[in-house]
């Protein structure tokens, strides 16, 4: 099984910073587009958009960093690689996000207390859909890359474009109602209503980082085929616990332990281990495994872990 983590099958990690260039393209293109049509139409809801669109811009400059710094291999100094550099993009992303919302809350409070008429509807809301296919259309190709590498930055990036591509709709929709009914304030409630939006966009990517950081299991249906997996090589006599997964960016982790019997010879006993590991490459990407071997007639080899992934169908036996 060819993993998705590295290009051409050749072990290499795969470049995932065209994706960011991507998105830094977008993000230029986006803040032009929109910028213009704030200043065709004076819409506050068009202004918040277009300061989404420049935290995207700073967004994508930190994933392009991110993603730079992910891809490096270990040293001395990084035993395990670097791949946690993502989660501080995605945090930085929250951060940024954070501070867009209080713009955009600032400027709509403004605006509906000093309401102005728009101006050049017509026009400016033609530029801000624009823009918003041409975010949809980035976010789905970086969402589409981010899961297929297991980059918590490309899909946190492609998360926030999506965001931002409803966002659009939800702005372009006020300004239209503004056009029709003559109700100036509708603008600045639009332009609010986005920037709380915005801080629930925030707040889950922030979540998201926290998570990685404190080295986070695998989601439960990934842990649950794993011990399916792992529950195909035990058996009367082999016994496996202390089934434990964490996360480090592209990265997976999984540690076990492999009880086996006392009279078996080192290389039989590293030879099951060197199987099971072999199997849970073949399934998961980017995946490293490390198995402690343990006879199972020895009571200390029991007992290890509070918290692990269960084994199906396999009760542990007791020493003996």
């Amino acid at each position: 099984m060819t993993d998705p983590d590295t290009a051409g099958g050749t072990g290499t990690p795969a470049d995932l910073t065209k994706f960011a260039w991507l998105s830094i393209a977008a993000a230029i293109a986006t803040i032009v587009l929109k910028s213009a049509a704030w200043w065709l139409t004076g819409s506050v809801g068009l202004l918040s958009d277009a300061l989404e669109s420049s935290v995207n811009l700073v967004a994508a400059i930190v994933a392009l960093v991110s993603l730079r710094a992910a891809s490096l291999p270990a040293d001395a100094n990084h035993q395990f690689g670097h791949t946690k550099a993502e989660y501080f993009s995605a945090a930085v992303e929250g951060v940024m996000i954070f501070v867009a919302a209080l713009a955009i809350l600032y400027t709509s409070a403004e605006r509906f207390l000093s309401p102005r008429p728009l101006e050049n509807v017509g026009i400016g809301l033609g530029v801000s859909v624009a823009a918003a296919v041409l975010n949809g259309a980035v976010a789905l190709v970086l969402l589409r890359a981010g899961r297929r590498h297991r980059s918590l930055t490309l899909v946190a990036d492609g998360k926030h474009l999506m965001t931002d591509v409803w966002t659009s709709a939800g702005v372009v929709a006020g300004v239209l109602a503004v056009a029709v009914t003559g109700w100036q304030r509708l603008d600045p409630v639009v332009a609010f209503a986005v920037g709380v939006n915005i801080v629930v966009t925030g707040w889950a990517l922030m979540r998201q980082s926290v998570a990685g950081l404190m080295d986070g299991s695998w989601p439960q249906e990934d842990n649950t085929r794993l011990a399916a997996l792992v529950s195909t090589f035990t058996s009367d006599v082999i016994t496996v616990h202390g089934l434990r997964t964490r996360e480090a960016g592209r990265r997976r982790f999984v540690e076990m332990h492999l009880l086996v019997p006392g009279e078996w010879s080192v290389d039989r006993a590293h030879d099951k281990a060197e199987e099971i590991e072999a199997a849970i490459g073949a399934q998961f990407a980017a995946v490293t495994t490390s198995i402690h071997l343990e006879p199972r007639e020895d009571p200390r080899a029991y007992g290890d872990f509070e918290h692990e992934v269960r084994i199906p169908g396999k009760p542990e036996p007791t020493g003996t």
